[in-house]
Order: structure tokens, then C-alpha cells, then sequence
């Protein structure tokens, strides 16, 4: 997971679901960014906050409902 540090998306949480180059990265939040429709952002443009990869991989997708899902759980733990 990632939060954006840069542009009209500055502090909102994303995905990363592809990763271009050394350089980009494709991301999405489920909700206005779609895994079918993801935003190509700079990897310097975002911060990492935590290591889901080992759920991301595989040959399985992940939807859009579990990408929000995912993402609201972790706002909930930062209340906390």
C-alpha cells in the first residue's frame, strides 16, 4: 500500500498493482481508480506505508471491492 505524496490525489491511499519500470508504477483504490483503469504514477511521487505483496501475488486479481476494503481496514487501524 501506498499514500500518495504529490498531485490532485496528494494523501489518499492506493494499490500498487503493476510495476512499469524502476521509474513507474500502476496504482489503483478501487473506488474513483479501478484495477481495469489504473493510474501511472512516479515511484518518488508516493510513499510505502506497508508490505501486502505476498498478497497480491499470484495468477488470481484482486477486486475492486477487496482493494476498498483493504484500504478502509487500514484507515481504521491508524485511529486506533
Amino acid at each position: 500500500m501506498v499514500i500518495s505524496k504529490a498531485g490532485r490525489d496528494k494523501d489518499k491511499r492506493f494499490i500498487i498493482v503493476d510495476v512499469i519500470d524502476d521509474k513507474y508504477v500502476s496504482i489503483c483504490d478501487g473506488n474513483l481508480r479501478k484495477a481495469e483503469n489504473p493510474k501511472k504514477k512516479k515511484l518518488m511521487h508516493l510513499r510505502l506505508t506497508n508490505n501486502i505483496a505476498e498478497k497480491l501475488t499470484g495468477e488470481t486479481k484482486v477486486s475492486d471491492f477487496e482493494i476498498t476494503e483493504l484500504l478502509k481496514s487500514m484507515e481504521v487501524n491508524e485511529e486506533v
